[in-house]
């Protein structure tokens, strides 16, 4: 049986190849409807598939979106990237995903590997562009938007939510609970890094305490992200002489680390220890007790993030307010702090 092609669904439709492909792409020139319903009725007739290899030689790009993540098992991640695949799916585009393992090698290794099978655009979770980074984007003409973090680059779109004011919300609610001591678990690195999320965590947290009156020096622990490490890291803190009354922790996932730690101890949560957390993952209403944390609005800012990385028109030299997409952060309230 001949293969079926472009002509025979343009001969069938009655128009011309050109609007057959228009039909096909979306674009980029608009299709009257009554036009492309027959065309998409010949399509269906007939059982065109368009050869996608083709029209990726002829455009020297794919439907495919390359998407770079720390670690896609942390349920974070996990839920971003699922967010940004759902938004890539509604304008057409299929989603590639690496995961760097917060090592600049593999983030290089994954760039170099999207790029080189033509993906329409990138997009980073990471710290920012190294040099390296930098020069194999700018070879390939590539487009590129960060996601979740940020950096002061000027010429880079980012896609974040309110990292300072969200951890505000949440350490000004354990103050009003009447908890003055009141520590933070943060990353495993105590360099404050520009437009990195958990060093603004931290700087949220600090701020509210300031704004208290409340000392902070000494009060920010180490713990790895995940829940299986900064469980060790809670036995450890929760056992210890100098134990805090509240904690507040850069990420749900350390929360939920530090309140298994709490029951293996049999510290009651909340009435010896306060916990609130930071993404709203979807086990963080699951937790025993259920945990009070930051959400942020991942589907928005993955569309966003989606629609930047496809938009051309975006790429010109354009306001800073345009480059960054900031989306506000609520507090989600369980029993973890204390609420009923």
């Amino acid at each position: 049986m001949a293969k079926v092609t472009r002509d025979d669904v343009a001969r069938l439709a009655g128009t011309s190849t050109a609007v057959v492909s228009y039909v096909i792409n979306n674009g980029p020139r608009p299709v009257a409807p009554a036009t492309r319903e027959r065309v998409l009725a010949a399509i269906k007739q007939l059982g065109y598939r368009p050869d996608r290899v083709a029209q990726a030689m002829a455009s020297r790009r794919t439907d495919l979106i390359g998407l770079i993540v720390p670690d896609a098992r942390q349920p974070f991640f996990g839920e971003m990237s699922h967010a940004v695949e759902q938004a890539a799916a509604e304008r057409g585009k299929m989603v590639l995903v690496g995961n760097s393992d917060y090592l600049q090698e593999r983030e290089i290794h994954y760039l170099r590997a999207f790029l080189g099978m033509r993906v329409s655009g990138l997009i980073l979770v990471s710290q920012g562009l190294g040099e390296t980074a930098a020069a194999e984007i700018e070879a390939w003409d590539a487009r590129i938007v960060l996601l979740h973090e940020r950096t002061e680059a000027e010429n880079e779109f980012a896609v974040v939510t309110d990292d300072i004011g969200g951890a505000q919300l949440a350490v000004r609610h354990l103050l009003e609970h009447g908890y003055t001591d009141v520590a933070c678990v943060g990353g495993m690195d105590f360099t404050p890094t520009i437009g990195d999320p958990v060093t603004d965590h931290i700087e949220g947290w600090r701020r509210a305490m300031q704004e208290a009156g409340l000392p902070t020096e000494g009060k920010v622990f180490q713990a790895p992200y995940n829940r299986y490490d900064a469980y060790k890291v809670g036995l450890e803190l929760l056992s210890g002489p100098n134990r805090p009354r509240a904690l507040f922790c850069a990420t749900d996932d350390q929360a939920i680390g530090i309140l298994r730690a709490a029951r293996e101890l049999r510290i009651d949560v909340p009435g010896e220890l306060a916990v609130a957390g930071f993404d709203d993952v979807k086990e963080a209403g699951l937790t025993d007790p259920p945990l009070t944390t930051v959400a942020s609005d991942r589907q928005a800012m993955a569309r966003a993030a989606v629609d930047l990385v496809l938009d051309d028109g975006l790429r010109v030299a354009g306001a800073r307010r345009e480059r960054l997409r900031q989306f506000p952060s609520r507090l989600v309230l369980r029993r973890s702090c204390g609420c009923s």
